[in-house]
């Protein structure tokens, strides 16, 4: 028997509760992983309220993430005592996850972890880092360099926001970081940001063509912030959109796009391509500043991830929570 958030549904209702549960419960898989750390992501959120339908499967283990050593393996290319991560691929949607003792999964979707990261430092940075580090790796690939001017983060005291500030500032960048919350501005600059704007800049319709202000766009929002990122984007710059806080709609007109010549970046990282993650966390354990990510991340015991989704939900939550699944 191990602990976990079961995600649960029935004649009495949709509910998320801490439960001991049988190891034989596991769904199928090559590897089986004793888990260290997990995390609180925006779709944990959702899962754990039941706001919008992303458990697929019930009973189900919650948890998009995990860093973890592995117990048993079929595979030859993982053997028990590797230290692995796992991000997305349907786990903690349709099949069960990493907001538990245990997990037990196919071998093509962990990666090795890489040297100099521990499965602490791994569930810090987590899939809203492995995010933020895939939209990064698109603003990197258009060509856009420090000199071409600002990166518009949105979102900046989430945890895409957050990584995103700190990767891009240690790169070279100039980063304008976009927040709701300008009481956290301090926070902001302290991880990198040079200047710190209202949301409410960028948040409520706008023009289809605005005042160019930056090369790119790292944005979590969606909605009317996305559509305003992208009207004052620079000739030939490059937006990565990785999220829908604001909204899923996307309330744009085509001139950004046929008049400056822009590009729009789709960044998934749930089906993301082994080769794009092996790279997205090589580069994470080589350019993210250890001490910037330690200062944006809180740690819980796994049952208060059943508050934390509630709070992540709410905004209220800043930078990164890791969930000691074993406290």
């Amino acid at each position: 028997m191990f602990n976990a958030i079961v995600i649960e549904k029935d004649e009495a209702g949709y509910r998320a509760s801490l439960k001991a549960v049988d190891e034989a419960s596991l769904p199928q898989g090559e590897v089986t992983v004793r888990v260290d750390y997990s995390t609180v992501n925006y779709k944990d959120g959702l899962a754990i309220t039941g706001k919008s339908p992303v458990v697929r499967k019930f009973p189900l283990n919650a948890g998009i993430d995990f860093a973890g050593t592995v117990e048993a393996s079929d595979d030859a290319r993982f053997k028990p005592g590797d230290r692995v991560v796992l991000n997305g691929w349907g786990v903690g949607e349709t099949h069960s996850g990493g907001l538990a003792q245990k997990a037990r999964v196919k071998a093509d979707w962990l990666v090795p972890l890489p040297a100099g990261l521990t499965t602490r430092q791994a569930m810090a940075i987590g899939t809203a880092g492995y995010t933020a580090m895939l939209c990064v790796l698109a603003i990197e690939r258009h060509g856009i360099k420090p000199e071409s001017g600002d990166i518009l983060v949105t979102g900046a005291n989430g945890g895409v926001g957050s990584v995103a500030i700190a990767l891009l500032a240690k790169l070279g960048y100039r980063v304008v970081a976009s927040t709701g919350r300008p009481e956290q501005a301090d926070y902001l600059r302290s991880l990198g940001a040079a200047e710190v704007i209202h949301r409410d800049e960028l948040s409520a319709p706008g023009r289809p063509l605005g005042k160019e202000r930056w090369a790119g766009v790292v944005d979590s929002v969606g909605s009317h912030t996305l559509a305003n990122a992208c009207a004052a984007t620079r000739y030939g710059g490059a937006v990565a959109a990785c999220g829908l806080a604001q909204g899923l709609d996307f309330p744009a007109s085509v001139m950004p796009f046929i008049l400056r010549g822009i590009t729009l970046y789709g960044i998934d990282s749930v089906m993301a391509p082994q080769a794009k993650r092996l790279a997205a966390w090589q580069r994470l354990a080589q350019d993210l500043d250890l001490a910037k990510l330690a200062e944006i991340t809180a740690e819980i015991p796994l049952a208060a991830a059943l508050k934390a989704g509630v709070d992540i939900l709410a905004g209220h939550i800043r930078g990164r929570v890791v969930v000691d699944v074993n406290a």
